[in-house]
């Protein structure tokens, strides 16, 4: 299986990362390591049955069965107990995660009604987690099972050395970023 996002980042991207950065040594070329997708469940404490509902929808969109989450700890205050079932998560590395990736770029985000790009905040570290609202604009979704709107977020780990690494990499897979506005 031929994976079109991998293909452009072996023939065009590297080159371009190693050119920009001064990089010799082709193993510290920055590269997409995995990507971690993760559900918060709201209402998770009243009912078992959305955790459950919201793993099905991720298992769906990634193709791979989510691992669900429990709390760490209880919290009255919210109701939750220790142990209790709050979401779901799913880490995607190689094909899978290189097929996800295009779709989610070349596919997904242009389907968001208003879209004018993601914002270009890093962590430091060189990882970038992009917040979706509902998972509704997948094309997986039937949109007439949908029991109720889930948001999700989505990380993308590089093994990039600086944020601007980083950006330079997803920049050129594909990632539409925002422009900043130039203040005047």
């Amino acid at each position: 299986m031929v994976v079109r996002l991998k293909t452009k980042y072996e023939d065009d991207v590297r080159a371009k990362l190693k050119e920009q950065f001064g990089i010799k040594n082709e193993m510290a070329v920055p590269k997409l390591e995995k990507i971690v997708i993760n559900m918060g469940v709201k209402g998770a404490v009243e009912s078992r049955a959305k955790v459950e509902t919201a793993a099905r929808d991720l298992a769906t969109i990634t193709g791979q069965k989510p691992t669900i989450r429990h709390a760490r700890k209880a919290i009255a205050g919210f109701k939750l107990r220790e142990g209790m079932p709050i979401g779901c998560a799913v880490t995607l590395r190689r094909e899978r995660m290189w097929e996800f990736a295009d779709r989610l770029i070349s596919v997904v985000l242009p389907r968001i009604r208003d879209f004018r790009g993601v914002k270009d905040k890093l962590d430091g570290r060189g990882n970038y987690t992009l917040g979706l609202a509902e998972q509704s604009v997948f094309p997986e979704i039937d949109f007439d099972r949908i029991e109720f709107q889930q948001g999700m977020d989505i990380t993308f780990v590089t093994n990039a050395e600086t944020d601007e690494q980083a950006q330079f990499l997803l920049r050129a897979l594909g990632m539409p970023f925002r422009e900043r506005e130039q203040k005047q």
